[in-house]
């Protein structure tokens, strides 16, 4: 089944690396990827906070999987963290993918940044539990992501009940 796939990264930072991993499906047909890609591009120069979450509210909408491109500073990002946290109250499922290993545009690497999951948690009444223990993260260079991609994203979804 295809899925319909939100994609978090820090722009600024990792927006080659992160057009690497959103753009392996173009030598694909959809059906063999196993996914769309229904990020927010280049929609980012907005004026204002509610603003910017209407926008990322509208592009996770329709969307069954949440997958976070994570470079060396993504888990700073106030907005990769509300895109997170968005996606984990609306149920989709979430997947972390290391980037760091992919060339930039210099064709330079960069180092591993931390797990933007391990930021997050959920708080009940007698516990807390990081959303680094619920969402499992991969290495896009280590796993070849451009083969398994789509079935990682399959697995998100059906992780989630999607």
């Amino acid at each position: 089944m295809v899925r319909r796939a939100f994609f978090s990264f820090h722009y600024e930072r990792d927006i080659w690396r992160s057009n690497v991993v959103r753009n392996s499906w173009v030598t694909k047909d959809r059906e063999s990827a196993g996914f769309w890609d229904a990020s927010l591009w280049e929609k980012t120069k907005l004026k204002g906070e509610n603003a910017l979450k209407r926008l990322i509210d509208e592009g996770l909408k329709n969307t069954s999987v949440t997958v976070v491109l994570i470079g060396r500073e993504t888990a700073y990002r106030k907005w990769v963290l509300y895109e997170i946290e968005q996606s984990h109250y609306k149920g989709n499922g979430l997947l972390g993918i290391y980037i760091h290993g992919i060339k930039d545009q210099h064709g330079e690497t960069d180092f591993k940044g931390p797990n933007p999951f391990k930021k997050l948690y959920i708080e009940k009444r007698w516990y807390k539990k990081y959303l680094s223990e619920l969402y499992p993260t991969y290495y896009w260079k280590l796993s070849v992501g451009y083969y398994y991609l789509g079935q990682w994203i399959e697995e998100a979804a059906q992780r989630a009940g999607k």
